[in-house]
């Protein structure tokens, strides 16, 4: 028996049986699900209705993330699956699903930090970095990234995953249906939220 995404079958609420009317139909057909693993890019076309296409991804490592307090979208690695609201299961075999809370490399990020406000991310790494060969800039590009390290603070739990190398994101996007594994960095409250769901989960 195929996958039916008809509500035919149901009893009704009182929960009396209904009669049968008629058979499944091909617009009530469901697929399986794709359960998107870590590894080099698989990805599969699926004909839908209409002609229409659907990019089932089934192996993703790369995705963009935006750091929205910056304006900022880079091209990442995925490194980890560490959470999953609806399912523990799906944390433990590394599947990506919409809203799964996963690690990201953070080189990027940190990278275009430091080229745009001049500062380094990460105090941990900033100890320990020994000096390195100043790039020839003009005056004009030394007056604008002067003016900007103002505005260059984030936040503490931020700035500690930096020197780690991986930050905290959500996917935002539907890996089974478009083919893609984008998200955003997570920051203030929610980053503070899933942090202390992470830590309930270690200490059961």
């Amino acid at each position: 028996m195929g996958i039916s995404r008809d509500s035919v079958h149901k009893r009704r609420k009182t929960g009396g049986k209904r009669p049968i009317v008629r058979k499944k139909r091909k617009f009530e057909l469901g697929r399986p699900s794709a359960n998107t693993k870590m590894g080099p890019k698989r990805i599969r076309t699926v004909r839908t209705m209409g002609g229409n296409t659907k990019f089932r991804a089934l192996r993703l490592d790369t995705g963009n993330f935006s750091w929205s307090s910056e304006g900022v979208t880079r091209k990442t690695r995925i490194l980890d699956v560490v959470y999953n609201a609806s399912n523990n299961e799906l944390v433990r075999t590394k599947t990506l699903v919409k809203n799964a809370i996963i690690q990201i490399d953070s080189t990027p990020f940190r990278q275009w930090y430091e080229a745009h406000y001049g500062v380094t991310a990460g105090r941990k790494k900033k100890q320990h970095t020994e000096e390195k060969e100043e790039v020839s800039q003009s005056n004009h590009v030394k007056r604008k990234i002067a003016s900007r390290k103002d505005d260059s603070k984030i936040g503490q739990l931020l700035d500690d995953q930096f020197s780690t190398g991986r930050l905290y994101a959500c996917i935002a996007s539907r890996p089974g249906q478009s083919g893609r594994c984008d998200g955003y960095i997570l920051e203030g409250k929610e980053l503070e939220f899933y942090l202390k769901k992470l830590k309930s989960k270690k200490a059961k």
